[in-house]
C-alpha cells in the first residue's frame, strides 16, 4: 500500500499543478489511479479521485479570486446547472459505455487544438460580445453539458470549461481559468456527493493524495498568474495535445 500511495501522490501533485493552470488534470490523475489500483471498481476510483481534485481546485480558486473579478451571474448560472447536470453523470457512469462517447471528445479536442493554435489572439485580448442575458443563457447550457461529461467521465473537464469561458463567453485565460475553478468545485462536489453516498470512495487514498493536489495547485496558480496569458495558452496547447494523445490511445488500443 505504501508503494501504491506514493506513486497516487506525486500523480497528484501533477495534476494539482496542471490543473491550476489550464485544467486537465484529471488526464493523469485519473488513468494513473487506474493503472496503480486496477483491483477495484472503476467507480470507486473515479469516486476517490474527485476528493483531491476537489481540494486543489478549491485552493487554485481562492489564489485566482485575490487578482481576478468574477462575474457572478455567468458563474452562478454555469455552476449550478453543472452542478446539477453532474449529478446525473455520476448516476449514469456505471450504464453508458464510454467507448461511445470518446472518439466525439477527440474530434471536439484535435478542433480545440487547431483553433487555438491558428488564432494567435484566442484568450489573450478579453472580449464581450454578447447581452448579459445571451452570457448567462450560454453559460448555463454549456454548464449542463459538461457538468454532465465530468460526473460521467471527468478528465479534461476544466481544459472545456476553459474554452467555453474563452471561446463562447469572451473571457481571457486568466479570467477563464478563474471562473472554470469555480464551476469545476461545484461538479466535484456533486460526484462526491454522489459517489460518497454509494460507498465509492477510498479515504486512505483520497486524503493524503488531496494533501499533495494541493501543493501542486499552489505552485501552478502562482506560476499562472506570474507568467500571465501568453504562457498560459501555451501551457493549454500542450495539455490539449496530451489530451489528444491520450483519448487517441484509449480509442484505439483499448
Amino acid at each position: 500500500m505504501i508503494n501504491e500511495l506514493i506513486l497516487l501522490c506525486l500523480a497528484a501533485f501533477a495534476a494539482g499543478f496542471i490543473d491550476a493552470i489550464v485544467g486537465g488534470g484529471g488526464l493523469l490523475q485519473t488513468p494513473a489511479t487506474l493503472l496503480i489500483l486496477p483491483h477495484y471498481p472503476v467507480a470507486t476510483l473515479l469516486g476517490t479521485t474527485k476528493i483531491p481534485s476537489l481540494a486543489g481546485t478549491t485552493l487554485a480558486a481562492f489564489k485566482y479570486s485575490k487578482q481576478v473579478k468574477f462575474n457572478l451571474k455567468v458563474l452562478s448560472a454555469c455552476a449550478s446547472s453543472a452542478f446539477c447536470a453532474a449529478l446525473l453523470g455520476a448516476f449514469l457512469v456505471s450504464r453508458i459505455d464510454n467507448s461511445v462517447i470518446k472518439p466525439i471528445i477527440l474530434v471536439v479536442l484535435i478542433l480545440v487544438a487547431l483553433y487555438t493554435y491558428f488564432n494567435k489572439q484566442f484568450g489573450i485580448h478579453q472580449e464581450k460580445n454578447h447581452s448579459v442575458k445571451k452570457q448567462i443563457l450560454m453559460s448555463a447550457v454549456f454548464g449542463l453539458l459538461i457538468g454532465f461529461y465530468d460526473g460521467l467521465i471527468g478528465p479534461g473537464t476544466g481544459s472545456f470549461l476553459i474554452l467555453v469561458f474563452i471561446a463562447v463567453l469572451g473571457f481571457d485565460f486568466i479570467g477563464a481559468s478563474a471562473h472554470a475553478k469555480i464551476v469545476n468545485i461545484a461538479t466535484n462536489l456533486a460526484a462526491i456527493i454522489y459517489f460518497s453516498s454509494t460507498g465509492h470512495i477510498l479515504f486512505q487514498y483520497a486524503i493524503p493524495m488531496a494533501v499533495f493536489n494541493l501543493s501542486g495547485a499552489y505552485f501552478g496558480t502562482r506560476l499562472a498568474l506570474l507568467k500571465g496569458n501568453k504562457f498560459v495558452r501555451v501551457f493549454f496547447l500542450i495539455v490539449v495535445f496530451g489530451t489528444i494523445l491520450r483519448f487517441a490511445y484509449d480509442i484505439l488500443f483499448k
